[in-house]
């Protein structure tokens, strides 16, 4: 564990082009707010460095874990507009809608340079993400047809989208 509190080892957005990962995000209507090292960032439910999300913003730092920013997003773009007017620190949902989160952050870490699946498998099984098959990795490949049925229904990915084909394959944007 580092000072920050921060895994040992996890990718940061320090450490990568952030630009893919804001245009996808801004692209679904979540703004980016960086903010300064040292600096506090709202609406983190976990603590700084961790990302924060309040209302249409994504709170971050360059020493943010990409894992807890591409989280975060993806819990706001899986979000209701309803629940999104009001959110503030603490996305709520269910447990499925939580499977649903992770798998999308896979899915867009497969499309960040420097960051891809197999990394972003590591850095979540570092941050301490707990799955009934020992990993993320076995989770994503054997047991998240939850996940994919709910994004599929929401139209947040085709139904072809997988493990073995395109990540976003005919997704729409809002």
């Amino acid at each position: 564990m580092s000072q920050s509190g921060v895994p040992a080892g996890v990718l940061l957005l320090r450490d990568i082009d952030t630009a893919p990962l804001q245009a996808w995000f801004l692209g679904h209507g979540l703004r980016w707010h960086y903010h300064p090292d040292g600096a506090a960032i709202p609406g983190s439910f976990w603590g700084e460095p961790e990302a924060g999300l309040i209302a249409d913003g994504l709170h971050v730092r360059d020493d943010t874990p990409v894992q807890s920013a591409a989280h975060e997003g993806c819990h706001w773009v899986c979000m209701t507009p309803e629940r999104r007017a009001s959110l503030h620190t603490d996305v709520g949902g269910s447990a499925v809608e939580e499977c649903a989160t992770c798998y999308l952050q896979i899915l867009l870490a497969a499309t960040l340079p420097g960051v891809g699946r197999a990394r972003m498998f590591e850095d979540m099984d570092r941050w301490g993400y707990s799955f009934r098959l020992g990993s993320a990795a076995a989770w994503f490949e054997q047991d998240a047809e939850d996940a994919r049925a709910w994004l599929s229904a929401r139209g947040l990915i085709s139904a072809e989208s997988g493990p073995a084909t395109g990540p976003f394959s005919g997704a729409r944007q809002r």
